[in-house]
């Protein structure tokens, strides 16, 4: 066989190699959204994208393959939504109504219980006093700790004032259970007046603030230790969680 044949088998059989190299790479990538999908379906709670990421290969880019999965499950039943900077299956919005609610459904929260959470979405991080002046009125812990068991308020740290109070923010509990994928997606002042939550009797000097996007703790805020929940009742003397 000629040097010329030798040439040309040895180009067919790399292009059949790059042709196969190209095929494995396609199913890399199904394969890897196989494995998204898998993860996300089995947990009940929202997925983080970096426990994804920890499971796959580091050239995956996570968030574009969640953002296909998407896609492909926006016309179905059940769809991939985000939250926050992780993932959950969720019914369609449009389906709710045939979906059989849960007998033990979370009781519906007072109108103070409402004032409360819509002022911590709102102000965080807030502390339990300035939430008092915002209402102007006292609020009990018995409201606080509503709104912690339904997991959607969460301790954040403490305010570097005199007293250290503690400040308060939601969690992602709180945007899943109200739809939203980010604080920013809290409703404006004209959204609230088309709901009816707003009178149109508004002081012109009202504003609803842009809710901190940021959950690292701000300039004025000390982390949470082990004696602060000790001393908040979270955590019995010894480090031990109180049952």
């Amino acid at each position: 066989m000629s040097d010329l044949d030798d040439t040309d088998l040895e180009n067919g059989d790399a292009e059949r190699d790059n042709e196969r190299t190209g095929d494995d790479t396609v199913q890399d990538e199904s394969e890897a959204a196989r494995i998204a999908e898998a993860l996300v379906f089995a947990s009940a709670q929202p997925v983080s994208e970096a426990f994804i990421s920890d499971r796959l290969p580091k050239a995956f880019d996570v968030r574009a393959i969640m953002l296909r999965l998407q896609e492909e499950y926006a016309h179905r039943g059940v769809n991939l939504v985000r939250v926050d900077d992780a993932w959950a299956f969720r019914t369609a919005a449009d389906l709710s109504f045939v979906i059989r609610r849960d007998e033990n459904e979370v009781r519906k929260l007072s109108r103070a219980a409402l004032e409360v959470l819509a002022i911590i979405a709102y102000h965080q991080p807030v502390t339990r006093a300035e939430i008092e002046d915002i209402r102007g009125v006292q609020t009990s812990r018995g409201t606080l700790d509503v709104l912690m068991e339904a997991g959607w308020v969460r301790f954040r740290g403490r305010r570097r004032t005199p007293g250290r109070p503690v400040t308060l923010g939601t969690t992602r509990d709180f945007l899943d259970h109200f739809g939203l994928e980010e604080l920013r997606d809290l409703p404006g002042i004209e959204e609230l007046k088309g709901a009816g939550l707003l009178s149109g009797r508004i002081p012109a000097n009202f504003n609803i603030p842009s809710p901190s996007m940021n959950d690292e703790l701000t300039e004025d805020e000390d982390p949470i230790t082990q004696m602060d929940l000790e001393e908040l009742g979270l955590l019995a003397p010894g480090g031990a969680s109180e049952e």
